[in-house]
């Protein structure tokens, strides 16, 4: 164990022997950035009963887990605090509200690099009720020694969502685009005619954080992917080699070069791509399933497409889909509040009103008492595999020290941004290859 994680680990014995002695405070809820409810440490209710306090990873699912919060607590009397950590800040966030007296009781560990930092605090789901609610192993993630760390919430996929209205508008249709030749030839004819057209191709593509994983996270999946496609990764490798970095390229400058907003103009973000699709600016932008219920009531028959990149083979290619979206209970508070936050958890995927809303904002729950989903995105990954098309997994998820490394891709991509030189491009090659295994070894020495 790490000198930091020993510190922490003493604090958080601390903590269960001073919420022994003291019990827990009243509920509430918030935002990490700006929490209206106070302080989480001082959130909960009576020791003997339990309380929740919730870690949430998801900005967009905030107002939904807020309201959700308050109809348990209404229903059960068990306090529940919902915080929700800002955009890219999750890990920092974790780390701080871990060392706290009443630190979470639900908390995330989405990927194996989360696994590694933070399975030691989770407790094994391992046949427990929320376990037994499951109806896919698909999307659980295991220690080494095959502790049950965390399992899935939702599954979600992304891609290219298209405007098909638009597109028509501007002359073509949606049959025309296979792979990545004909997604330029439609792409580029609509940036060049964007001003007698009234919109663009594609919507802003902000390197702020708010924006900035849709690339770093998202669009480098397809790299990822496609290295390991003919021997899957089942941990995270030492070393990558960029093999289709060539293909990153293609799409990235791409979607920068016939935009709303000029490449140089991305690094201090300020445009919100959402709106823009909505509001029918362009007929293209880069987003998931999760989406999907903002995106449909502007633009009802919006659709998804692959990531097409110009590899070999890619008219069969599909969605990217899985999830780090997994829940993790805390090993280090009381018994009580473990039963408490498992209780909530099978709640809110087993109760028909509370898994309506939480699959209107996630698109499916993985468990077998959920309502089922409408979301069009996850149809439309559905529809790609019944037709043949390879799934493009999460093995973005594998990227080493998350944070740092995104970090790292972000400064490089502003660099080339700003001047689309080779030798810039070749700085963000330097950072997605070099920078994987720099991040690798300081996360494993």
């Amino acid at each position: 164990m790490s000198k930091t994680k020993k510190i922490l680990a003493l604090a958080l014995s601390a903590a269960m022997a001073l919420s022994l002695l003291a019990g827990c405070g009243g509920g509430g809820g918030g935002n990490a950035s700006n929490p209206g409810g106070g302080d989480a440490s001082n959130s909960g209710g009576d020791a003997s009963g339990g309380r929740v306090y919730w870690l949430n990873f998801k900005p967009e699912l905030d107002e939904t887990a807020q309201a959700l919060a308050t109809t348990y607590t209404e229903k059960t009397g068990v306090p529940v605090q919902v915080i929700t950590a800002a955009s890219g800040t999750y890990q920092q966030t974790l780390t701080a509200e871990m060392d706290k007296n009443a630190p979470p009781t639900l908390f995330v560990i989405g990927n194996s690099a989360g696994v590694a930092d933070w399975g030691e605090y989770a407790m094994d789901l391992t046949g427990t009720a929320i376990a037994n609610e499951l109806n896919t192993d698909a999307y659980n993630l295991y220690d080494d020694a095959g502790k049950l760390v965390s399992i899935g919430y939702c599954y979600e996929c992304y891609g290219i969502i298209v405007n098909p209205d638009l597109v028509e508008r501007a002359g073509h249709s949606m049959d025309e685009i296979k792979d990545f030749a004909s997604l330029k030839a439609v792409v580029e004819d609509i940036h060049a005619n964007a001003a007698t057209l009234g919109f663009d191709a594609f919507t802003s593509c902000d390197m702020d954080d708010s924006s900035s994983w849709r690339f770093t996270g998202h669009m480098a999946n397809l790299e990822y992917f496609y290295e390991q496609k003919d021997d899957p990764w089942t941990e995270c490798p030492a070393t990558i080699t960029g093999a289709y970095m060539d293909n990153l390229k293609n799409l990235y400058d791409l979607c920068i070069n016939n935009s709303l907003t000029a490449p140089t103009d991305l690094a201090t973000g300020g445009h919100d791509a959402a709106q823009e699709f909505k509001d029918g600016k362009a007929a293209f932008t880069v987003q998931g399933s999760w989406e999907y219920a903002s995106y449909a009531e502007a633009v009802p028959n919006a659709t998804m497409i692959p990531y097409y990149c110009g590899v070999a083979g890619e008219e069969k290619a599909g969605l990217n889909c899985g999830t780090e979206n997994c829940w993790a209970v805390n090993a280090n508070v009381s018994e009580a509040d473990q039963k408490a936050t498992i209780d909530f958890m099978v709640w809110l995927v087993s109760d028909p009103d509370a898994s309506a809303k939480m699959v209107e904002q996630l698109g499916i729950l993985p468990y077998k008492n959920s309502v089922e989903s409408s979301n069009g995105f996850l149809t439309d990954a559905a529809e790609y595999t019944a037709n043949g098309c390879y799934v493009m997994p999460w093995v973005t998820n594998y990227q080493p020290n998350v944070d740092e490394y995104r970090r790292g891709l972000v400064a490089a991509l502003n660099q080339y941004n700003a001047d689309q030189s080779d030798a810039n491009w070749e700085q963000f090659r330097t950072a997605f290859v070099d920078g994987w295994s720099v991040q690798y070894q300081t996360v494993n020495g």
